[in-house]
């Protein structure tokens, strides 16, 4: 049963986490601690004025009575109502339950409820008799009531105070729920207004004002983000398709020479390249894969497109490509971006070969690129995502490449691993998760 109770109290504790709630709790917490603290001690100084103040009341009783006896022998004994005094040839003498007590304080329930003090001098007992059942309603007239009503009072505050602590934070708990409900992508300032109350805080204010302005800014950042992807889109491309359609008009004059030939195709070539970087930089620049076309792509026939670029591209560069197909790769994705990153993976790899070959493995749900380059250390693989890394052993370009490959990959959930050693080459793999494979 106990386990029970405190397993429910711990879901209750981790599915609640609201400022109120915890704030309710603490307040709980208090008023029991400072109600067993009180306890205690009403508790404690019942018992100190039992057992102290009442034993040290009866032993100044019995020495005032001895010291009267001393001055009139024969005085008569002390009798009130909570305390009744004994002794031998006296009175009725001695009660038989009484005589053969020792000298001492005494508890008794039998026949009552008494504390019984026993004082001997000059070989004369004296035998006192407290009603120690008065005691107990002497405890909760001075020790009950007062526990009661201090008890009272404590509830009452912790209570007041937490209403005027949950008035305090019910404007923080708003704003929170206005935040997790916003949309990123077109922010409303308006969510974030406050009903003017003369409750709230100047700090909550400037909090939900914050907000607003936040909110604001973020709008006018968006709208100005998607102007210039959209201004950028039409203005990059168009100087590119002109350099493309100036330079496919010269390669038809047939007076050209093999040097002038080869030029102008190194220009197509880049202003190519161009063109899909500034579609990945594009691509990057949104916010979120909203209105990017998706289509079932065929990585096999990306891999063999950008086997035929490298090779114009570099037809110099006497580096076999060996491509191992043991599936045919379907992947749903925008088709620019996976041409940005297989060809960015695929052109490193064979810029970074000198000799031997790049070979490129399509398997179930994953590329695998493996290169015989020079490799690189630990510390370089745990760099090569970062923008403008360049090592010792990196040759042309700016160092975006891979960090263009690392952000549309994480943007498409697509893990990339790279294992590479010093002298042996570098292994690329890229996963796709939720491809579609077929046996080729």
């Amino acid at each position: 049963m106990c386990l029970a109770w405190v397993t429910g109290w711990q879901i209750s504790m981790k599915t609640e986490r609201g400022l109120s709630r915890k704030l309710g709790r603490e307040l709980l917490l208090q008023a029991i601690y400072i109600s067993l603290a009180v306890i205690v001690s009403v508790y404690v100084a019942a018992r100190l004025m039992e057992s102290l103040l009442i034993e040290q009341a009866i032993e100044q009783e019995a020495d005032y009575y001895w010291a009267r006896e001393a001055k009139r022998p024969g005085s008569a004994l002390p009798d009130t109502k909570n305390l009744t005094a004994y002794r031998y040839g006296m009175g009725d003498g001695v009660p038989a339950y009484l005589s053969d007590l020792p000298p001492g304080f005494h508890s008794q329930d039998e026949p009552r409820k008494t504390l019984t003090f026993v004082t001997e001098q000059n070989g004369e007992r004296l035998y006192l008799v407290f009603e120690a059942g008065q005691v107990g309603e002497l405890v909760t007239l001075f020790g009950i009531v007062p526990l009661a009503l201090a008890l009272i009072v404590i509830y009452l505050s912790l209570y007041s105070a937490y209403r005027i602590s949950r008035r305090a934070v019910s404007p923080i708990e708003y704003l929170a729920r206005q935040v997790k409900t916003i949309n990123p992508a077109d922010p409303d300032a308006s969510v974030f207004e406050l009903v003017p109350s003369k409750d709230t805080d100047n700090e909550i204010r400037v909090l939900a004002e914050a907000l607003q302005d936040l909110a604001t800014r973020v709008t006018d950042f968006t709208e100005r983000e998607r102007r210039f992807t959209r201004d950028a889109s039409h203005e990059l491309r168009t100087p590119l398709t002109v350099i493309k359609i100036a330079v496919d008009r010269l390669l038809k004059n047939e007076m050209l020479d093999e040097n002038s030939e080869q030029t102008l195709l190194r220009i197509r070539n880049s202003s190519e390249d161009m063109e899909r970087l500034t579609m990945a930089f594009l691509l990057m620049a949104r916010e979120s894969d909203e209105g990017l076309p998706k289509d079932w792509v065929c990585v096999n026939e990306i891999i063999d497109a950008e086997v035929d670029r490298l090779k114009i591209i570099a037809p110099n560069h006497d580096i076999s490509i060996r491509v191992e197909a043991k599936a045919r790769l379907l992947v749903r994705a925008p088709e620019k971006v996976l041409e940005s990153v297989i060809g960015n993976l695929l052109r490193n790899a064979h810029a970074y070969t000198d000799d031997g070959q790049v070979t490129v493995r399509i398997e179930d749900h994953a590329v695998t690129i493996d290169d015989t380059g020079p490799g690189m250390a630990p510390a370089d693989v745990e760099k090569v995502f970062q923008p403008y890394y360049r090592n010792q052993r990196q040759r042309g370009g700016f160092g975006v490449g891979l960090t263009i490959v690392k952000r549309l990959s994480d943007r498409l959930h697509w893990p990339i691993e790279v294992d590479s050693e010093v002298g042996r080459g570098t292994r690329v793999t890229v996963r796709f998760p939720k491809a579609d494979s077929q046996n080729s």
